[in-house]
């Protein structure tokens, strides 16, 4: 199998010319790219990175954070993307975990930077001047950018397919975040089938705003360069600047969490702002509700809408290339994947549960796109990886036809009066709720029951507890899953890639919406003005 290095040089010997990336007022071919990313690539060596060493890299969806990341690749280096809002603590903890030789950085995580002591003894490059650094960005990359190379280099890569590409850390909502080292080989096998499960052509356009630390990201950008295709980058998410670009360069696929799209609808630009160059939508990272399916099926009228499940250790789980025709069916196994549903106790990857019975899914290990184990965690593999299987800890269920619904994760599990409760299955019944923006479901502790069933609701329009009571209870929502309460908040907290944070409902962290039914003909009236003026 090719390496990611040469995977990138098959783009620009098929199309040097072709548009590459974007960021604000940079713009470069691919041609031009591939030489900002050979001068990155020879500068990290410059700096003493040898092949198999760990670069960390804190930085928001820019253009020097894509051009190292392929930088990395051609090197032979293991990049380590970190969230750039990561605090002092974290950072240091990777820093040290990964035993990274080096960092990069801006100023927005210059503070972090400062603030870690293990990050005090490795090279600190630096850019916009952040504070703290040792040396510039300059020492990488030309300060004379979007120039192309007089000609392609046709020297090998310094890296292989069965080298390590980059670590993941996983976002530890309990303990320490865990390493995820994945090679070349998987990286190139799962932006692969990310191409073939979304149906792209050649020439494609995405919008890059999907953190580069995260899976969906990174395959984004590496999908772009499978197809030729152009990688528009979002620093920081802002639903009008996403929309200007989609007008703009004419994107014509979206691979967001579902709390982007639902933002995306909500800018008061989303109606007058040519969004037809869309044709395909896809989103993953969490569970999208029916009512937001059917918000954007009918706002894009795309071809293709892809419900993609799946993880930083398995890319790809299962697929539904027909996300609005069994709304909440994650689909099948992947191209590259199979995949059980065991009992939720379950011990060995032969204990299958029945159809319809809640469980836990698990993936083959050795499918393509998997990883191998945790980055010096041998506790971690102890618990996930299990006779040849990763065992997710996600929890989900097979219907009649086949089809995987993921309901939540284990710890999200719901357990009230002796009945396993998802809350993926309330939340669902409950979005289609016309004054329901946005919901999550928690269990609460209850002295009685152990867990209380409790909905959290940010209202479009007002509406009280009785009214959603009475919508459960018309619905086929089975009448112990039915919530207890119902509990009104300004915002539903989520973490920087959308997923709901149910930890931080659970300890009451969270604003109430206090506002009356007056709030909402107060609200309908301005809107009717802003619309006359």
């Amino acid at each position: 199998m090719l390496d990611l290095g040469r995977t990138f040089l098959q783009s620009v010997e098929r199309s040097p010319n072709a548009l590459a990336l974007v960021d604000g007022e940079f713009r470069v071919t691919y041609a031009q790219w591939h030489g900002l990313i050979l001068q990155a690539a020879h500068g990290l060596r410059e700096l003493g990175l040898a092949h198999g060493d760990r670069l960390l890299v804190v930085l928001q969806n820019r253009w020097e954070m894509a051009t190292l990341h392929w930088a990395c690749q051609f090197a032979g280096i293991v990049i380590v993307p970190l969230n750039w809002r990561a605090k002092p603590d974290e950072l240091d903890y990777c820093v040290s975990d990964a035993g990274v030789k080096a960092i990069v950085y801006e100023p927005v995580s210059a503070e972090a930077v400062m603030q870690s002591p293990a990050a005090q003894k490795v090279p600190r490059i630096a850019l916009d001047d952040a504070p703290g650094r040792t040396a510039s960005i300059d020492v990488l990359l030309a300060v004379q950018t979007g120039h192309a190379p007089e000609s392609i280099e046709t020297t090998p890569t310094h890296a292989s397919a069965d080298d390590y590409s980059l670590i993941l850390y996983t976002s530890g909502t309990t303990g320490k975040a865990k390493g995820v080292p994945r090679r070349h080989r998987h990286e190139r096998a799962a932006a692969l089938a990310h191409v073939a499960q979304n149906l792209y052509r050649h020439g494609e356009r995405t919008l890059g705003v999907m953190p580069l630390y995260h899976t969906m990201g990174v395959r984004s950008l590496l999908s772009m360069a499978l197809v030729d295709g152009l990688f528009v980058c979002v620093r920081r998410w802002n639903a009008r600047l996403a929309l200007d670009s989609i007008a703009q360069y004419k994107l014509s696929c979206l691979y967001l969490v579902p709390t982007l799209y639902h933002d995306l609808l909500a800018d008061r630009a989303f109606g007058d702002i040519d969004t037809s160059s869309v044709t395909k939508l896809g989103f993953a990272g969490a569970p999208m509700s029916d009512g937001l399916l059917k918000r954007l099926s009918a706002a894009f009228e795309p071809e293709l809408f892809v419900n993609h499940y799946g993880s930083s250790e398995v890319y790809t789980v299962s697929i539904d290339q027909h996300a609005t025709l069994k709304p909440g069916s994650a689909g099948r196994a992947g191209i590259n994947t199979r995949l059980r549903v065991v009992k939720l106790d379950a011990q060995s990857p032969d204990d299958v549960a029945a159809v319809r019975e809640e469980g836990q899914i698990i993936a083959d290990l050795l499918g393509d796109e998997a990883f191998e184990g945790y980055w010096d965690r041998p506790d971690a593999n102890a618990k996930s990886l299990r006779n040849g299987w990763y065992f997710t800890g996600d929890t989900g269920f097979f219907d009649e036809d086949g089809d995987l619904y993921v309901s939540g994760r284990v710890d999200d599990m719901i357990i009230s009066g002796g009945e396993n409760i998802s809350p993926v299955d309330i939340e669902s019944v409950l979005s289609l709720h016309p004054c329901v923006d946005e919901v999550a479901v928690a269990g609460v502790k209850d002295e009685r029951w152990g867990q209380r069933v409790v909905a959290f609701v940010k209202r479009r329009d007002y509406v009280d507890g009785d009214t959603l009571d009475a919508w459960c209870r018309a619905s086929d929502l089975v009448n112990f899953k039915r919530p207890r309460d119902y509990v009104f908040v300004d915002d539903i907290p989520k973490s920087p890639v959308g997923k709901i944070l149910r930890r931080k409902l659970q300890a009451g962290e969270y604003l109430r919406d206090e506002r009356g039914p007056a709030a909402s003909v107060d609200a309908l009236h301005q809107h009717i003005e802003i619309t006359k003026e």
